[in-house]
């Protein structure tokens, strides 16, 4: 193991986070909650939105940026779709509570849609996906941030990396796809930086304005790497557009005026397939897409193909036998704020 991790089992992680929230003036079911969804993302490999993440968290809690008092609350109704406002309380309760309002909306019209704004930070976007899949429910979520990528041909980052979430339920494993439009999302750069290693890829460019691996060059700018180039820059845009639209909250560039990344604008769409009542085909024809990806020569000798999430459901599991894999001065810090 890398000299700089530390491993940490499940359920010590959780118990110290909810005495760490408890301290805060979290209640106890807000606590549990923020607990369970922080451990369960760095249980499932994503550090960057999980665990590393827990400090900056409590940061925004001291400076008054997180209310911690309030949550997401219905302001208008249109049948299966709603708006909400977030009031600025937690992000992580406010997306699970969203999340969990498409997904009733949609078992009784078939399709349900929460557009939120005034919300912040959801942390790990791919754990409503998860939440969706689970109820037996398709997703697609995504959410707007601060920008940190430019468009296609600017030298600014006037974009966000907006990640997109699309989840479909499956018995033998949910299809979970988590991918932020910045080649590498910033929680992700940061955490190969508390590593020391360099990224796989070219991430973002340097302050010479040319493409790096190296993650603090990138950090130090804060310039990703749209996906696909140019076609990367357009759907950020788009997906910016439509959470702003939708919610009627803030954009972007209403984020960049900002000291910090708060009141962004989030989209939850449910999709409840079971009304279609033709279950075993769903079955059949989503396993046949899967098993046809499968089963390709790979590349490399010893390596495979995956579906979008699979590689998760490989990692939970190894991480609940093994431990938890977490850089030791994270893991520092945050013993430090529970003392």
């Amino acid at each position: 193991m890398n000299s700089k991790l530390v491993q940490i089992q499940f359920s010590e992680m959780q118990k110290v986070l909810y005495a760490l929230f408890l301290k805060y003036n979290f209640t106890e079911k807000k606590s549990k909650l923020l607990a369970k969804i922080y451990t369960e993302s760095t249980l499932d490999g994503v550090n960057s939105h999980g665990i590393n993440r827990v400090a900056p968290f409590i940061e925004y809690v001291e400076k008054g940026l997180v209310s911690i008092d309030v949550e997401a609350k219905k302001m208008e109704s249109f049948g299966s779709m709603e708006r909400w406002d977030g009031q600025l309380g937690p992000g992580i309760i406010n997306a699970t509570k969203c999340m969990e309002r498409a997904i009733t909306l949609s078992k009784r019209h078939g399709i349900g849609l929460v557009a939120l704004r005034n919300t912040n930070h959801w942390m790990r976007g791919g754990t409503y996906g998860w939440q969706a899949a689970n109820s037996g429910c398709i997703s697609i979520l995504f959410t707007n941030t601060k920008p940190n990528m430019p468009p296609w041909g600017g030298k600014e980052s006037r974009l966000g990396n907006n990640p997109l979430i699309i989840s479909i339920p499956r018995e033998e494993g949910h299809v979970v796809l988590d991918m932020a439009m910045s080649q590498f999302a910033f929680g992700t750069i940061n955490n190969y930086m508390l590593k020391g290693e360099k990224l796989p890829y070219p991430g973002g460019w340097d302050s010479n304005d040319v493409l790096s691996d190296d993650p603090k060059k990138i950090s130090e700018n804060e310039r990703g790497l749209p996906i696909g180039y140019w076609k990367g820059s357009a759907l950020s845009m788009v997906l910016d557009m439509l959470a702003t639209l939708l919610s009627a909250g803030d954009s972007t560039s209403k984020i960049a005026s900002r000291n910090y990344e708060t009141g962004v604008s989030q989209i939850f769409l449910s999709i409840f397939p079971k009304l279609f009542c033709d279950i075993e085909l769903q079955k059949k024809l989503l396993n046949e897409i899967i098993d046809y990806t499968h089963d390709v020569e790979p590349m490399e000798v010893d390596k495979r193909t995956y579906y979008p999430g699979e590689q998760t459901l490989l990692t939970r599991n190894r991480n609940l036998k093994e431990g938890i894999p977490v850089n030791k001065e994270v893991w520092k810090d945050i013993l430090n704020l529970v003392r």
